[in-house]
């Protein structure tokens, strides 16, 4: 996908800047020192560390981008990951290099452990967010009969009143997804909204190797989702039709 290798040339761009051009006021909280500060900075390594740090990175953003091109669809959660650990690894030896917080021995200063509070914690909040949306990721749909509506439940979950669902229909294959606009990927599981070839912008809660698949029609909207077990999916198909046959009566 396009998008993909947009966002890889761009990486590669500020790499170069960086590293090569050593616009180094692009660095996130160098451009803000004081000058005495600056002045203990060891710009031309850490300009280095995140030169390599982007360069990586774009790389396999551009790959992926030449493997969609190519027709083939691989999976983002691995990219997800790697971009998470290099980000986070860049995040903590990025203070190596600052003489503010390390003496010319790589000891910390005395009174410097402040400073290291706010990657500390960029980092802990990173790996729990990324914690977080692997286990919601991971599990399987689950929906709720309401007297008003059709509840999906977890991360994108909603509500669907009865009297706004025009269609439902059983599928044995997704629409060909083109890319995620806002949702989460994590293997074969697909929570969100996705962007398809056949009907634009769909909500996805599906496990994409455990077919079949609801397709809900609501008000010109499509949300597909599918339960545990084939057998869950269809008994929920069918007591979605049986609902809808006793409210349109």
């Amino acid at each position: 996908m396009w998008i993909y290798s947009i966002i890889g040339v761009f990486f590669v761009a500020i790499g170069l800047a960086v590293h090569v051009c050593k616009w180094y006021f692009l660095i996130a909280g160098y451009n803000t020192m004081p000058r005495e500060k600056k002045a203990k900075v060891n710009t031309e390594a850490l300009g280095r560390l995140m030169g390599v740090y982007f360069y990586i990175n774009g790389g396999v953003f551009i790959g992926m981008g030449i493997l969609y091109a190519l027709g083939l669809k691989p999976g983002m959660t691995p990219v997800m990951i790697f971009f998470g650990a290099t980000t986070v690894y860049m995040l903590i030896k990025a203070q190596k290099y600052d003489g503010n917080v390390f003496d010319e021995n790589g000891k910390l200063r005395k009174g410097a452990g402040k400073q290291l509070a706010l990657p500390i914690g960029i980092v802990a909040v990173i790996l729990i967010f990324v914690a977080v949306l692997m286990f919601f990721s991971s599990q399987a749909t689950k929906v709720t009969f309401l007297e008003e509506g059709l509840q999906i439940h977890g991360m994108y979950g909603e509500i669907y009143a009865w009297n706004y669902i025009e269609d439902v229909i059983l599928m044995e294959e997704l629409p060909t997804i083109i890319m995620r606009t806002n949702g989460s990927a994590l293997g074969a599981n697909l929570k969100g909204y996705f962007r398809t070839e056949e009907y634009g912008s769909v909500k996805l809660f599906v496990n994409t190797k455990k077919p079949p698949f609801v397709y809900l029609h609501t008000a010109g909207r499509i949300t597909i989702f599918n339960m545990e077990t084939p057998e869950q999916t269809e008994a929920t198909y069918d007591k979605i039709l049986k609902v809808l046959a006793g409210k349109r009566q």
